[in-house]
């Protein structure tokens, strides 16, 4: 399983409007192959951050997904990103 996580940087006062153009990108991925969950939401407490995470089955589901390639000028508006990939070799309960 691979995870997806970690917060990307906006204007704050453009948070929002980000976010409802994301909408059509997470309803895509929730509907990939291999997309187990797909989530872009404001952060509570800094008003510039948003937060990323994404589940997936395989590498090649995420890669499959990316190929579609974000809207270049929703990208431009990221200010700054820290997100990062893990290989999660095992799951239980809490």
């Amino acid at each position: 399983m691979i995870i997806i996580a970690g917060m990307l940087r906006v204007d704050a006062a453009a948070r929002a409007d980000y976010l409802a153009g994301c909408a059509q990108v997470v309803t895509q991925a929730r509907e990939a192959a291999g997309c187990l969950d797909f989530a872009l939401s404001a952060d509570p407490v800094e008003a510039d951050r948003i937060n990323v995470y994404e589940r997936w089955e395989t590498d090649e589901d995420v890669l499959r997904f990316r190929d579609t390639g974000p809207d270049a000028a929703q990208t431009a508006r990221i200010l700054d990103a820290e997100v990062h990939k893990y290989r999660i070799s095992a799951v239980e309960a809490p």
